[in-house]
């Protein structure tokens, strides 16, 4: 495979070093001398017939994965790894054998990435059926491709399984475009849209340019062939003039006083065609297809050479980026600008001092989605920033792969694992999750019914912890519910939000059912002795003030409504009588005299009364009474909502009552809420709580919130008469920015 370079388009980039991305360092441990000398002379009797399922010979692929290894600075220890992970298909025992031959890490390694290759192949191979339980854990092809990158990055605590995996699919691809022979959609999808962006990230660009142009090559040929033309058709000339263009500005800046290196910058075809898509461009408005790189010392030499090369050729202004004034969020560096020449001919220049160009190169800076795509707006590409930060310890933990090499990194993707359905559906669960955690995952009905599992294809308690790469199956009834022992914590069998709140879920709805049949069976009841078993229990609900006969036996269940409302429904022409458990009323006499300054409940003495929490009354407020159970009466605005809802479903609990009169007086004082809406700004709040200063009132509360540039805030207010809290929110509503003030 030869990648299309605009500077070199002959040149074959299999053999070419790539960019390392690991640091020689430490000597090798005891158990790794002469390790990969070993590691294929061991492999070599297993593997030298066997043949991949892509038709590869396995000892050849192993060969070019240690080399493409080698290539990127992988150290002895991961190249000799890249025989073993093959070998251990062909031994009984490999862990033992490898462990006794090679040492424990060489073991671990070569196992964790062996499962892994299998967990792939089989999610590969393997297709959801259409049945009903099957159909419920089909994925999107996004969140799936999602999934594996997830499991790509967090199946091993070994990160060096991930260099492993990259390697040894940019070798499959070389060999099916080195074979001729037909690849597979999957692999080829997996390597553009999975290993390639992985790639990106660990900043191996060479390893990233070469998997891409070659997945694409197989997805879209056509197309391929189409780029490729038209960048071969033009290759001679774009050479030549690229290349006078270079030496002529570093001819010109070096002449300048500006030291500087000029080179041409290669330009692969899957960057070409997805900028041409990203931007609904035509293949001659790709501006980079003509690019160069001016290298400097310093960053006043940054500005000095595109001063100059402003001055000399024609700038694009909407093309010119500058992102050492401002970095992206990566850390990235350097000025991006598109000039003309006296032709109209475009050409892209970058412009960064050689410690950015090294940071670019090597460093953080590479990114899930192509240049920034999130922040730019390229057309269907978006930028994932969810693991930024352990990527960024990934990448530094590959810098020192020489002196990991004999230890496993821990700790870095402990958050969540990764476990396949028989389907080989990826499924991500917290650490810790237990197969009904899984169950539920899926489906809720297949939580609900879960009474076993088997994990790998062995039974097991449905609390055993699940780990990565296992392959989970719960066995089912085909009717039932979850357990109350599953809500136990000190028994282990749910560990994510979720699960657990679908049990309750379940458990509340199964006490609410078991309330209404007990409240249906009470009404019922009624009804037989009345002798009207005839009505309509909806007609029945409905003239009582609930929105269905469930609701009227759920409150009767909950022996909130009485059974006396109904009676006088079935009985018109008899009296109408209080529930018993209500206080007695009597008709208000003229001799009645308020409590010694407290609310008057018409009718009755002292009797315990409570201002409602929701509306809070305050005189001279028009205010009713309800009649509580065990709590006196509760005091409401007369046009109070909750109030409303309350008589609905308990009508004949409605009690008459006034103020007293050092409530009328004044003497007393009541918590008020001041519902404001404004837009946000500096100095709001004391603006507001000035207006109450000064009309002298004490504001005992406020609550505030800020959603999208518009305040919403609460202000508890000590009022003695509401009639003089109207003139306080009208000064209020005057300041600057305030769109309404209401009482709550």
């Amino acid at each position: 495979m030869k990648s299309l370079y605009i500077d070199d388009c002959a040149n074959s980039t299999i053999d070419k070093p790539m960019l390392p991305v690991v640091a020689a360092t430490a000597k090798s441990l005891p158990e790794q001398a002469n390790a990969l000398a070993r590691a294929r002379a061991f492999a070599e009797p297993l593997l030298a017939g066997e043949t991949l399922d892509t038709g590869e010979n396995i000892l050849a692929h192993a060969d070019a994965v240690a080399h493409i290894l080698r290539g990127i600075g992988g150290s002895e220890a991961m190249q000799a790894a890249s025989y073993l992970v093959y070998a251990c298909d062909h031994l009984n025992k490999p862990q033992e054998v490898i462990a006794k031959a090679f040492g424990d890490n060489f073991a671990a390694l070569a196992m964790e990435t062996t499962k892994l290759v299998r967990v792939q192949r089989h999610a590969r191979q393997t297709r959801l059926s259409g049945d009903v339980a099957t159909h419920a854990m089909a994925q999107t092809t996004a969140m799936q491709t999602e999934n594996v990158r997830k499991m790509l990055l967090a199946f091993s605590r070994d990160l060096r399984v991930v260099m492993l995996r990259l390697a040894s699919r940019l070798q499959t691809l070389r060999f099916f475009a080195a074979s001729k022979l037909p690849v597979t959609e999957g692999i080829a999808a997996e390597a553009l849209q999975v290993f390639a962006p992985l790639a990106n990230r660990l900043g191996i660009w060479e390893l990233k340019w070469e998997m891409e142009d070659l997945a694409f090559r197989f997805l879209e040929p056509d197309t391929y062939r189409q780029v490729a033309k038209l960048l071969d058709e033009k290759r001679v000339e774009r050479e030549t003039y690229v290349e006078h263009m270079r030496a002529q500005l570093e001819s010109d800046l070096n002449a300048n006083g500006i030291s500087a290196k000029v080179s041409g910058r290669p330009k692969h075809i899957y960057s070409i065609v997805k900028k041409m898509r990203g931007k609904s461009l035509d293949f001659e408005q790709v501006y980079d297809v003509r690019a160069m790189r001016i290298t400097v010392a310093t960053v006043p030499e940054c500005y000095g050479a595109l001063s100059w090369v402003h001055s000399h050729f024609t700038p694009i202004p909407e093309e010119f980026d500058d992102y050492i004034a401002k970095p992206k969020v990566n850390g990235y560096q350097s000025l991006h600008t598109v000039v003309r020449d006296s032709a109209g001919l475009p050409t892209e220049i970058q412009i960064r001092t050689q410690a950015m160009h090294e940071h670019a190169e090597n460093g953080v800076a590479a990114h899930w989605a192509y240049k920034e795509a999130g922040a730019k707006g390229y057309a269907g590409v978006s930028a994932s920033g969810e693991y930024d930060a352990k990527i960024a310890v990934l990448r530094q933990l590959l810098a020192w792969e020489r002196d990991l090499s004999g230890t496993q990194t821990q700790g870095v993707f402990e958050d969540n694992i990764y476990v396949l359905t028989p389907d080989a559906a990826i499924v991500e669960l917290p650490q810790g999750a237990t197969a009904v955690d899984f169950a539920y995952s899926v489906h809720t009905s297949l939580g609900h019914r879960c009474r076993g599992a088997r994990i790998d294809g062995v039974m097991v308690p449905l609390n055993t912890p699940l780990k990565n790469g296992q392959t989970v199956e719960v066995t089912v009834t085909k009717e039932g519910g979850p357990s109350r022992d599953w809500l136990n914590p000190e028994l282990g069998y749910l560990v994510s939000h979720r699960a657990k709140t679908k049990v309750r879920a379940w458990f509340n709805a199964l006490a609410l059912s078991e309330t209404i049949a007990k409240g249906r069976e009470v009404v019922e009841k009624l009804l037989q002795r009345e002798g009207k078993t005839a009505i309509k229990l909806e007609d029945l609900a409905s003239q009582l003030g609930f929105t269905s006969a469930d609701a009227l036996f759920e409150s009767v269940g909950k022996d909130e409504f009485s059974l006396r409302p109904i009676e006088q429904l079935l009985r018109p022409n008899e009296p109408a009588q209080f529930d018993a458990e209500a206080p007695l009323i009597r008709k208000p006499r003229s001799g009645d005299n308020p409590s010694k300054g407290g609310l008057l409940v018409v009718g009755v003495d002292s009797l315990m009364t409570q201002m409602a929490k929701c509306c809070k009354p305050a005189p001279p407020d028009p205010i009713v009474g309800f009649v509580t159970r065990g709590k006196g009466v509760s005091v409401h605005r007369a046009d109070c909502t909750n109030l409303a809802e309350m008589l609905a479903k308990n009508g004949e609990r409605l009690i008459d009552v006034e103020w007293g009169l050092k409530q009328a007086a004044g003497s007393s004082v009541y918590p008020v809420d001041v519902a404001v809406q404004a837009q946000d700004r500096t100095g709001l709040l004391r603006d507001i709580s000035e207006v109450f200063t000064k009309e002298k009132m004490n504001v005992i509360g406020v609550q505030t919130q800020s959603i999208k540039g518009t305040a919403w805030m609460t202000f508890t207010v000590e009022v003695a008469d509401s009639g003089r809290l109207h003139k306080v929110m009208g000064l209020v509503a005057e300041l600057s920015g305030v769109r309404s003030v209401r009482r709550k």
